[in-house]
């Protein structure tokens, strides 16, 4: 079985040296150049009908699918999977595939229907910020399918730019979910329309009003809606303003939703926020797009925002542009459209 993948797989590299007599133990140990027999053979064997005792040739079709199974379980071997270069466009979300339904049109300011304002759609037994439930809205829908075939994989182009994505902002692949949007725009709104808010809780923002999408979901949903300045993110002027406002007595928990942006004219924010916000009990999007995928790196490993925004070039296209990447912390939010329906 090995000699039917190695051509596909291996590249050609010098041996190690061993001439100036050196032990083998003591060289230096290369990159993965050949994905091991062993994670073959378990990939093959999650195929129906077949199991780890399982040996034969390799057809292109069972290959494609030991890539994608590489790609996704064990991303070390990623450089040695080939994916090809597409149109990044092909990967985001289609906004006619989700039809909006009379309870969706009520939740959307983009439509004239209006009803009664929004209640609380999570329970008050939950003691923290995990499991939110999200208001059925396309993003609920996306995550829920999601979340509920974790063994079917997706394309090769698209894990890769998932992994990108992911790396770029430091955050491991199992706790979140990586969504592709045509444009900022499109991705606030999933964001505006499937958050909770109702009367009672907050809405806080830094984001500018000419970008801010999810501001005039909060609004129509009767949340309180705090315009806070960009001056309060510099932790050497007013921070203590923005702390004060996060420890505002609120009946809710979760309190509500923070959004900022982690750089506003060339101006790098901290991360501390999000840490600061979380331990007051608030969600927190962090609006990372003006930094450069791939060269602005960013370390949220120990802050663990519930919503980022990122920018890919989408360099396939026939006219290069920018795709809007949203990323979504599983722990934060349930993902169970019958829970949704039961508050309703």
């Amino acid at each position: 079985m090995e000699g039917e993948y190695k051509p596909a797989l291996s590249a050609s590299i010098p041996k190690s040296p061993t001439e100036n007599g050196r032990p083998s133990s003591m060289v230096i140990k290369k990159a993965h150049t050949l994905i091991p027999a062993h994670i073959v053979a378990e990939a093959i064997s999650t195929l129906h009908g077949l199991d780890l005792r399982w040996s034969g040739p390799i057809t292109p079709t069972e290959m494609q699918y030991v890539e994608q199974y590489v790609l996704a379980k064990y991303p070390q071997y990623a450089g040695l999977v080939e994916g090809e270069k597409v149109d990044l466009s092909s990967l985001c979300i289609n906004e006619e595939s989700s039809e909006t339904g009379p309870d969706d049109r009520r939740k959307s300011p983009r439509n004239g229907f209006r009803s009664e304002p929004s209640t609380p759609s999570f329970g008050s037994n939950l003691p923290d910020l995990d499991r939110t439930q999200l208001e059925p809205s396309r993003l609920l829908d996306i995550l829920t399918k999601k979340s509920s075939f974790p063994g079917s994989f997706i394309s090769i182009p698209e894990i890769q730019a998932r992994n990108k994505v992911l790396k770029h902002c430091g955050l491991p692949d199992d706790e979140y979910l990586v969504l592709f949007t045509p444009n900022y725009r499109d991705a606030m709104m999933l964001v505006g329309e499937s958050y909770p808010f109702f009367r009672g809780n907050f809405y806080m923002t830094i984001i500018g009003e000419e970008l801010d999408y999810v501001r005039e979901f909060a609004s129509f949903k009767e949340s309180k809606v705090i315009l806070a300045p960009e001056a309060w993110l510099d932790l050497r002027i007013k921070g203590s303003q923005l702390s004060q406002y996060f420890r505002r007595k609120c009946k809710h928990t979760p309190k509500g939703l923070f959004s900022y942006p982690a750089e506003i004219n060339g101006t790098r924010y901290s991360m501390h926020w999000i840490s600061e916000a979380h331990r007051n009990s608030w969600h927190v999007l962090l609006d990372a797009t003006a930094l450069v995928v791939g060269e602005d790196r960013l370390n949220l490993a120990l802050h663990r925002p519930d919503f980022v925004l990122c920018n890919l070039d989408n360099t396939q296209n026939a006219q290069p542009s920018k795709i809007t990447c949203l990323l979504i912390r599983k722990k934060s939010f349930d993902t169970s459209t019958s829970s949704a329906h039961a508050h309703e």
